[in-house]
């Protein structure tokens, strides 16, 4: 996978896309950094972590910047994302998130919002793909009930 993002860097570079070549720069720079930090070559799956990491950051920055009607910014987040995403898995359907979410409920039986980690715990290792926040917020919203 890393070297998919140095040839796209290269490719950007040649087709003079400044934009792309700005986010890809930033995604090695962020990568470079957590490769120092674990004092290893990433893994794909350290790789993918970290774009998750960065799509996650934009994300944020992306709620904020359209409370404010900054919409320069939102529109150059968005196509940051959209340039990062391409390096991503694809996510998990929210009816698969679901399906999963069922499974684990059937299997736990939580009644209150005490069990919120448990299911959580359970939960994670069986989407790997999801996004983490959605997963929580159907979670919180069904104990809730």
């Amino acid at each position: 996978m890393i070297e998919q993002i140095n040839n796209d860097i290269k490719t950007a570079m040649k087709d003079a896309d400044r934009f792309t070549l700005s986010v890809l720069r930033m995604l090695k720079s962020a990568m470079q950094l957590e490769s120092i930090s674990k004092k290893h070559e990433l893994e794909d799956q350290e790789v993918i972590a970290v774009i998750k990491k960065q799509v996650k950051v934009r994300k944020d920055s992306l709620e904020e910047y359209k409370k404010y009607d900054k919409n320069e910014q939102v529109a150059d987040l968005e196509k940051e994302i959209e340039v990062l995403s391409k390096y991503l898995p694809e996510e998990t359907s929210l009816e698969e998130i679901n399906k999963v979410i069922d499974e684990v409920f059937e299997r736990l039986q939580p009644t209150s919002m005490k069990d919120m980690g448990s299911v959580m715990r359970e939960v994670t290792p069986l989407l790997p793909n999801a996004d983490m926040s959605v997963v929580s917020q159907i979670i919180r919203e069904r104990l809730n009930k």
